[in-house]
């Protein structure tokens, strides 16, 4: 959903516009696949199409449905990294984890490099990489999302440091450069003075926090769910299907929790309490130190804020895709602003609160 590009204004220009057609002719070339139904999903700047194959032969046993993601010229510039995010997810498939496993380019690798269509005059045309996914029924997953699944090694994984990269949670005050997305209003002073905490209280205290490879984009849209049953006989989800690593980089486990919590956030009928619920998630696996707990807060409302600007800013760049960019922006100011009139300080009993209470085994 996020995207993966460290400078936004290099994007004006970037995000694919493959025909259905093309497409088509995208996946029978490089994947030799025969397509019988393709349809366009809705991407903030990459391009990404539900593929349906026609399954003959030898072939009859296979999947029948892909996801093919056509990234933007931007993205295409730095293989090595989208060659990382790819085996991440294969090594995390592979330990059982609910991931969608890569379908190899028929030239081997992970993904194709093309180049379709003319650019102007004296350019050639911008080269795109494409990558196909297929879904596997969460019926096969064992393991938790949460367990453990080894560690991945790869002689590239340097390249998930980016310093610069506007979506790492560590760069928040990066976003000072975006401003002028929000006009001059009240909204703009709330991001502002998010920004100054930030950098009092966070940017100081990173070295204290837990560094991993965070996923970096744990929303409701990259989580699937399926209905599931209880030992009691009631409704409940389990997790079938975790999608989009391109916003993957090195970073801070409290991160990851900060990132779910806002997310989780838009979505519920609870936006201040459902936090606690997702911290006990987290919690029961690795709690967190009172160094990141200290700062959940700051780093849930600089997740909300990078969220809302860079909406704004895309929504200048992709006046046309501002349906889908501006989803967290309906809710997300409204959330923003309640954070910060409840109070800090209640806020963090409430969530404290509930992950305690998971403790005794009876959530508030």
């Amino acid at each position: 959903m996020m995207s993966s590009g460290d400078d936004q204004r290099s994007q004006a220009f970037a995000k694919p516009a493959f025909s259905e057609a093309q497409a088509c002719a995208l996946v029978e070339s490089e994947f030799g696949f025969q397509v019988s139904e393709i349809q366009p999903l809705p991407s903030y700047d990459d391009q990404n199409f539900r593929v349906r194959v026609s399954r003959t032969g030898d072939a009859a046993g296979g999947p029948t449905e892909y996801v093919l993601k056509i990234s933007n010229t931007e993205s295409s510039k730095t293989p090595d990294l989208i060659e990382v995010q790819s085996h991440v997810a294969m090594f995390l498939h592979e330990a059982g984890f609910p991931t969608a496993s890569v379908c190899r380019p028929k030239g081997g690798g992970v993904t194709s490099l093309v180049s379709v269509g003319k650019g102007p005059p004296t350019s050639p045309a911008p080269p795109v990489r494409a990558q196909g996914w297929v879904l596997v029924p969460s019926g096969s997953i064992k393991n938790r999302l949460s367990g453990p699944a080894g560690e991945f090694h790869h002689p590239k994984l340097r390249c998930l440091r980016r310093e610069n990269f506007i979506w790492n949670l560590k760069n928040v005050p990066l976003l000072e450069k975006y401003l002028d997305a929000l006009g001059q209003d009240r909204n703009r002073e709330l991001v502002e003075q998010v920004i100054r905490l930030f950098k009092d209280e966070v940017t100081a205290k990173l070295s204290h926090f837990r560094e991993c490879v965070n996923h970096g984009d744990l929303n409701d849209h990259n989580i699937l769910v399926e209905p599931s049953e209880s030992a009691s006989g009631d409704a409940v989800f389990r997790v079938s299907g975790i999608l989009d690593f391109e916003d993957m980089s090195y970073g801070c486990y409290v991160f990851e929790v900060a990132i779910a919590i806002m997310y989780m956030m838009i979505e519920s009928r609870d936006p201040l309490g459902v936090g606690g619920h997702v911290l006990a998630g987290f919690e029961s696996v690795i709690p967190l130190t009172p160094a990141e707990r200290d700062a959940l807060f700051l780093l849930v409302c600089g997740r909300f804020c990078q969220s809302l600007v860079m909406a704004a800013h895309s929504c200048r760049l992709h006046p046309e895709n501002a349906e889908y960019l501006m989803i967290t922006a309906k809710t997300g100011w409204k959330h923003l602003q309640q954070m910060f009139a409840v109070g800090r300080e209640a806020v963090e009993e409430i969530w404290f609160g509930t992950a305690k209470s998971y403790e005794s085994g009876v959530s508030l």
